[in-house]
C-alpha cells in the first residue's frame, strides 16, 4: 500500500472514530442543540447555565427550522437530528433596552417566504423575510408591525389568507386576528377565542402536583395546524416552570371563531428524564409524518431554565389530533428517506434504559452532587467530578451483560465561566470524551471516541454502528468547554437479555366525587420492574396520554376533565422490555 493510500485511510478512520460519521437512524430527547448561556439579567445569576424554549419548527424546502426564544438566531437540519446553527440578530437599533432576541418567536411561511418575528407589546419590532434562510439571508419585511403581540403565531389558510395568534396571561384570553398578506396590517380587530377553564380540566391548574397553589394558570404559545378542514388551534398551559407543562388543543371549523377543546392535552410528559411538553408547534415531515416540538421544563438554576423535544404526532380516523410523549426521552426512529408514517406514534426503538439506579463508580466527586445522580432519571439532579480536567470519569454497571444499543450523554452546568453568555461559538465550546465497555470491570474496550470533536453537544446521544454486549460503562472526560465534568444523566440503552417484568395486578382508580379531576391511583408491584406507564383517555380505544412513575406502586393524578367518564390501562417496565398492558379500566 503507497503512501498516498495510508493517509486516506487514516483520515477515513480519524473521521469514523471522532464521530462525525453519523448513520444514526434515531434520536433521543432532550434534542442535542448548542443551547445558548440565558443572557437574561437576574436569571443568570442563579448560575450560568444554557436555556431556550417556546420553540417552531417548519418544514421550508424540505429542510427543518427551529427557532425558539433567545437564541440571537435559529437552526436548520436536513434530517431532524444534525441541527446547524445560523447566527443572527433579529433585532432593530431602535430597539432599545430588550434582551429578547426572538423571544417566543413566531414563523410562517407566505406563498415561497419564511416571515419570522419576536414576541413584543410595543409596536416597533419587526417582521423579516427570507427566501435563502439557510444561508442566513434575511431583510426586513414590515419596520414597525403595527399590532404586535407576545407569544405570536402566524398562519397561512390553504387559500392563502394569513392569521396572527398571540396571548401569554393568566387574566387575558387567546386572541386572533386577520393580516392584510400584503401590506400586513390588520384586518378588523383582535378577537377573543377562549380562556383557560381550570374549574373543569385538572390539568389546567397551576402547580407542580396540579394543584392551583398560589397563581391562576397562564395560558400562551399559540399555534395553528389545519386537517381535514378543521382548524386545531394549540396552546400552553399553566405554566413553564411546572413537570404538567402541556400543550392543549381547541378545534374549530373556523379559523377565528368556535373553539371547542379537547379533554385533554395533546402534548403532556409527566415524569421520567425529560420532563413537560408545552409551548411548542406541529409540523410535517418530507413523507408527511406529523411531529410535535415543544418545551422540557428543567428549572434548577432559575424556573425558566428549559430544554426542547420532539414528539410523534398525529391525527387519528376521527379527526382527533394525538402526540406520543410515552417512552418519549427514549431512543425513537427519526424520519427515514422512504416513507414510513408513523401510526399512533409508533417510533419507539424499544432500546430500555439499561442503568437506571445501578451501582456507579466515579473519579471524584464535588460538594453533595453524589455519583448516583447520573443515573437517577432526574434531569434536576446531577453528578460533578471535582474538576472538569482530562482524565475524570464515571463508571455504570448494568448488574449483567447486556446488549447496549446507544448512550445519551446529558452535560450538566456546574461552576459555568462568568464569560459564558449568549451564543459561545468561540474555539473552546466543545466536548471531547471517550466511552469504554467491559464485560469484567477490567479489561476495556473503546466504543465511543469522541476525543476529535469539536461540536458543542450538552445531550449527546450517540447510536452504535453495531450492539455491543458488556455489563459495565464508562465514560471518560478529555475536555469540557467550561466548569467542571458534571452530568444529569447518563443514560444507557439496549436490552438487559433478560425476561420482561409480569403484567402488573390489582390496578385500582379511586376517583372523587367532591373533585372528579383528581383520582388516587394504586397498584401492586411488580417485583422486576423499575418503573411504569399509566395511559389514559375519554375514550377506551384513545388512551393517547401517558404518565412514566418511577419507584412507586401508587400516583395522585389531578389532570381529568370532571365532566367526563375516563378509561385508565398500566403496563410494567424493565430493563428487558414491557409488560402486557391491564385491560382498560372505566372510571365514571
Amino acid at each position: 500500500m503507497n503512501r498516498l493510500n495510508l493517509f486516506l485511510l487514516s483520515i477515513f478512520f480519524l473521521i469514523l472514530f471522532s464521530g462525525t460519521l453519523s448513520a444514526q437512524k434515531t434520536y433521543c430527547n432532550p434534542v442535542n442543540l448548542d443551547y445558548g448561556y440565558t443572557p437574561i439579567p437576574n436569571f443568570s445569576e442563579w448560575g450560568r447555565h444554557r436555556a431556550t424554549a417556546d420553540p417552531v419548527i417548519v418544514n421550508y424546502r424540505g429542510d427543518y427550522y427551529l427557532f425558539s426564544t433567545n437564541q440571537k438566531g435559529y437552526w436548520w437540519s436536513s434530517d431532524m437530528l444534525n441541527w446547524h446553527f445560523n447566527q443572527h440578530s433579529f433585532l432593530r437599533p431602535w430597539n432599545t433596552g430588550t434582551y429578547d432576541d426572538l423571544c417566543a418567536p413566531a414563523v410562517g411561511i407566505v406563498g415561497d417566504t419564511m416571515i419570522v418575528m419576536g414576541s413584543t407589546y410595543t409596536r416597533d419590532f419587526t417582521i423579516w423575510m427570507s427566501t435563502n434562510p439557510k444561508n442566513n439571508e434575511w431583510k426586513p419585511l414590515v419596520d414597525r408591525f403595527e399590532i404586535g403581540g407576545w407569544d405570536p403565531a402566524f398562519f397561512t389558510d390553504d387559500d392563502g389568507r394569513l392569521y396572527m395568534y398571540n396571548g401569554s396571561s393568566n387574566v387575558y384570553p387567546l386572541y386572533g386576528i386577520e393580516l392584510n398578506r400584503k401590506t400586513f396590517q390588520p384586518i378588523g380587530t383582535r378577537k377573543e377565542l377562549f380562556t383557560l377553564k381550570s374549574w373543569r380540566y385538572g390539568w389546567q391548574r397551576f402547580g407542580e402536583h396540579m394543584d392551583n397553589t398560589f397563581l391562576d394558570p397562564f395560558v400562551e404559545g399559540a399555534w395553528m395546524t389545519k386537517h381535514n378542514g378543521k382548524y386545531y388551534l394549540q396552546y400552553g398551559a399553566p405554566g413553564t416552570e411546572f413537570s404538567g407543562y402541556a400543550d392543549g388543543v381547541a378545534v374549530s371549523g373556523n379559523p377565528l371563531d368556535g373553539f371547542q377543546e379537547q379533554s385533554d392535552p395533546l402534548s403532556m410528559k409527566l415524569g421520567g428524564f425529560a420532563r413537560g411538553a408545552g409551548h411548542g408547534s406541529t409540523f410535517q415531515d418530507n413523507n408527511q409524518n406529523w411531529w410535535h416540538v415543544s418545551t422540557i421544563m428543567l428549572s434548577v438554576k432559575n424556573n425558566f431554565e428549559r430544554r426542547i423535544g420532539i414528539w410523534p404526532a398525529g391525527f387519528d380516523r376521527d379527526d382527533v389530533m394525538w402526540c406520543n410523549t410515552a417512552f418519549g426521552d427514549y431512543p425513537h426512529y427519526l424520519p427515514l428517506a422512504e416513507a414510513s408514517p408513523h401510526q399512533y406514534g409508533d417510533g419507539f426503538t424499544g432500546w430500555m434504559l439499561l442503568n437506571y439506579k445501578k451501582p456507579v463508580q466515579v473519579s471524584s466527586t464535588f460538594g453533595g452532587f453524589h455519583a448516583n445522580n447520573a443515573n437517577d432519571e432526574n434531569m434536576k439532579t446531577c453528578w460533578s467530578a471535582a474538576s472538569g480536567e482530562k482524565g475524570e470519569w464515571i463508571q455504570s454497571d448494568l448488574g449483567t451483560v447486556s446488549t447496549v444499543n446507544a448512550i445519551q450523554v446529558n452535560y450538566a452546568d456546574q461552576d459555568v465561566a462568568a464569560d459564558h453568555l449568549g451564543k459561545i461559538n468561540g474555539e473552546e465550546q466543545y466536548h471531547q470524551y471517550k466511552i469504554y465497555a467491559s464485560l469484567d470491570g477490567k479489561k476495556w474496550t473503546v466504543i465511543v471516541d469522541k476525543s476529535a470533536n469539536k461540536t458543542d453537544v450538552p445531550h449527546d446521544y450517540v447510536e452504535l454502528e453495531k450492539p455491543v454486549q458488556t455489563r459495565f460503562v464508562k465514560l471518560e472526560n478529555i475536555h469540557m468547554p467550561t466548569g467542571k465534568f458534571a452530568l444529569s444523566g447518563l443514560r444507557v440503552f439496549g436490552n438487559g437479555n433478560g425476561q420482561k417484568p409480569g403484567a402488573v395486578k390489582n390496578f385500582v382508580v379511586l376517583r372523587t366525587e367532591k373533585d372528579k379531576r383528581s383520582a388516587w391511583l394504586k397498584w401492586r408491584p411488580v417485583d422486576s420492574a423499575y418503573a411504569y406507564n399509566i395511559y389514559y383517555g375519554t375514550h377506551p380505544e384513545k388512551l393517547y396520554n401517558c404518565i412514566m412513575v418511577h419507584d412507586a406502586n401508587e400516583y395522585w393524578f389531578g389532570g381529568m376533565d370532571s365532566q367526563k367518564t375516563y378509561y385508565f390501562t398500566i403496563e410494567a417496565i424493565n430493563e428487558n422490555g414491557v409488560s402486557e398492558k391491564t385491560t382498560v379500566e372505566e372510571v365514571p
